[in-house]
């Protein structure tokens, strides 16, 4: 699962929050916009219902399923790719519309193919509006929201991605019960790519009623109208400070990719993609988008595996707000420590009880559990935070965006693999493999992710700076 990364509340200064801000206001632009969080997590979720019918419907071999699954992500990246410079063209509200339309158009284009290399185009247009959905979503919502409650507020759009998660999971429980096993192979599984047209039409009402954000309107020099939404949100004092914010911190938006490559934040580079790639590569979206033929594996009816289908999705729910909770309490690096160790643990179990052929019974499911709960409680939010706040101002933009192309391609690589491991080396090598990844992860985590709580972004600088500093101090020393 992807978000844009955005600083966190402890990252700013203590602020308290304006005495006229309008709460409705603010919580309504915002919950509005994370509706493209929920369909992002829809969108992306149907596929684990639709597939396992559509395997049967298509006759797809292991290579063409992984296909109809990452054709998606491929999309995907190509809206996150060019999200950022569409919004900076036309605006953030324009383009969100955009998404919305081809969130629309995608979810009756993807239920109507008879023709599977159809259905693929239709996917991957459905696939761009997720990708821009998430840069762009959590990108406004920061943009709007006061800074005092800015943390809160963005946090909507990982809520909402892992709800869509939960209630795609659910929908396709409840349209696959709908008919027998002929209705489900030439019916069932158009309804649930269909059933996203609801969401999507709704996102698309609702954005008419959000206004530009004041950040877009201040860098196309309409000033008048980025105070008139700031007023609208705290006053004119508000407006005043906030507008003089963002003017300055514009100016500061003037890094290049070469600084990447400075030694100090080459280093912040190398740990931010491979937090990236690791978060993938232990395998959250092969469950995530495959749980109902791995459940299968095991032995269970096309119902019990949508149903277990659901119970991921209700703790990965569950166990989001958990690192909500504790991501500033508790801190990143121990997140990210205790939650590779519980995804390895699960991962191990999983492989070792297919391995053995103990696959009845409910230890699999719990398991996979443990696994999700470990993943939803650490990578799956606290990646974003870490990623977002190792990079000073002036390169943060184009940082988090490689970041996230890397996440995507090891989203795309993942969800493309999993079937064909599946296919030639069977549910224990494929869960051994991820098992390794997490392992690898643990010991990567441990030596060299820094922890990055409570300290301010200058502070975080100044650690590579420093670091970066003493290995020219080194250098220089060697050569004398």
């Amino acid at each position: 699962m992807i978000t844009t990364g955005i600083t966190s509340d402890s990252d700013q200064p203590q602020q308290t929050v304006p005495a006229k801000l309008n709460l409705n206001f603010v919580y309504f632009i915002s919950a509005v916009v994370a509706i493209g969080g929920l369909l992002f997590g829809y969108d992306t979720g149907v596929i684990a219902g639709a597939l396992v019918f559509m395997e049967k419907r298509f006759t797809l071999q292991a290579d063409m399923m992984g296909w109809v699954v990452s054709c998606a992500i491929l999309g995907s990246i190509l809206g996150a790719s060019t999200a950022g410079v569409l919004s900076d063209w036309l605006g953030r509200k324009n383009i969100l519309i955009f998404s919305a339309v081809l969130f629309s158009i995608s979810a009756i284009a993807t239920a109507v193919p008879n023709d599977i290399n159809l259905f693929v185009l239709m996917r991957i247009l459905g696939g761009f509006a997720i990708g821009i959905s998430s840069v762009l979503c959590p990108l406004y919502i920061s943009e709007v929201a006061p800074a005092a409650i800015r943390g809160r507020l963005v946090s909507l759009n990982q809520l909402a991605i892992v709800t869509g998660f939960l209630v795609v999971y659910f929908s396709n429980l409840c349209i696959a019960g709908f008919g027998d096993e002929a209705w489900k192979l030439e019916y069932g599984w158009r309804w649930m790519f269909g059933s996203s047209f609801i969401p999507s039409a709704l996102f698309l009402l609702m954005l008419f009623f959000v206004p530009e954000t004041p950040r877009w309107l201040s860098k196309q020099g309409k000033t008048e109208a980025a105070f008139d939404v700031l007023h609208k949100i705290g006053g004119k004092a508000y407006a005043d400070n906030a507008l003089s914010e963002i003017v300055h911190t514009v100016e500061e938006e003037s890094g290049s990719l070469g600084q990447l490559l400075q030694p100090g934040f080459r280093r912040a580079m190398g740990i931010a993609m491979m937090l990236g790639i690791l978060s993938q590569v232990t395998g959250i979206n092969a469950i995530m988008y495959y749980a109902p033929i791995i459940f299968q594996k095991t032995g269970n009816g096309t119902g019990s595996a949508l149903l277990s289908t659901v119970l991921v999705g209700a703790v990965n729910l569950l166990f989001t707000f958990v690192a909500l909770w504790l991501i500033d309490k508790a801190g990143r690096k121990p997140l990210l420590f205790w939650g590779a160790v519980g995804m390895a643990t699960a991962l191990g179990g999983v492989g070792t009880l297919f391995y053995l052929g103990l696959t009845q019974g409910p230890g699999i499911l719990l398991f996979i559990l443990l696994f999700i709960a470990s993943f939803a409680a650490s990578y799956g939010a606290v990646v974003w935070v870490v990623i977002s706040e190792i990079f000073p101002t002036r390169i943060r933009g184009r940082a988090v965006s490689i970041a996230t192309m890397v996440i995507w391609l090891g989203t795309f690589g993942v969800s493309q693999t999993f079937p064909m491991l599946l296919s030639a080396i069977g549910p224990a090598g494929t869960f051994g493999i991820y098992f390794a990844f997490a392992v690898f992860t643990v010991f990567y985590v441990w030596t060299n992710v820094p922890e990055t709580k409570g300290k301010t972004l200058e502070e975080i600088e100044h650690l590579w700076l420093g670091e970066s500093h003493q290995a020219s101090s080194i250098v220089a020393k060697a050569g004398a």
